[in-house]
């Protein structure tokens, strides 16, 4: 039996604008993300979640790595940051589809996938050197463009390749490590299920806030 995942569809029409996607310029990077991520094998993401039959259906795997690896990319390593960006950043609404996952949901994705997360994302970086891409997003890379051919530089060129590869991935593991760290910090000081930048509970209703200002001015 096929998992069933909640609607994810960033490149579903709508009325206004025709597409989410026509909310962003052409060269936006949502849009290199969103083109990377269709083709990445996520095979051993998506096969935990086939295997699981009962719950909430959830967000789909694609959606979660687009986010993390556009997130990371721009700089938001916080959870909460990323939650909050959903609501308020054109860019992030449109890899998330207009959703706007829960900042612990999304910890407990990265926690519960990191090795799988650190492989997709070398990967990714790897492309962007072989397309001669100097920065994905905050992250800046050696933009030389890697090309393995029967030369007799092959083997040096390999070598080459090998530190290169070592050295995307210390990149990454920092990255991830950054944001696991942000997190374990925001949980202690805001506590597991608060993103800290809630209304208070008399501002959070549209009726309560007015009388609360009536009463003020």
């Amino acid at each position: 039996m096929s998992k069933t995942y909640r609607a994810w569809a960033p490149r579903q029409s709508l009325l206004l604008p025709p597409s989410p996607l026509e909310w962003i310029p052409q060269d936006h990077l949502a849009h290199f993300i969103l083109d990377v991520v269709d083709e990445l094998d996520l095979s051993a993401i998506v096969g935990q979640y086939e295997r699981e039959d009962r719950g909430y259906p959830p967000y789909h795997p694609k959606m979660r790595v687009a986010l993390l690896l556009y997130a990371y990319s721009v700089g938001a390593p916080s959870s909460r940051k990323i939650e909050k960006r959903c609501h308020e950043n054109i860019g992030f609404r449109v890899i998330a589809a207009n959703a706007a996952p829960d900042h612990s949901r999304t910890s407990d994705f990265r926690r519960r996938h990191l090795d799988e997360l650190l492989e997709l994302f070398v990967q990714v970086l790897r492309l962007c050197q072989k397309a001669g891409r100097v920065k994905l997003g905050h992250v800046s890379l050696d933009g030389t463009k890697i090309k393995a051919n029967a030369s007799k530089h092959t083997a040096m060129s390999y070598e080459r390749m090998k530190k290169e590869e070592a050295r995307l991935r210390e990149k990454v593991a920092a990255l991830l490590a950054e944001a696991e760290a942000v997190d374990a910090e925001e949980d202690t000081k805001y506590g597991m299920e608060r993103r800290g930048d809630e209304l208070p509970a008399e501002l959070a209703r549209a009726r309560g806030r007015r009388e609360v200002i009536r009463e003020a001015l």
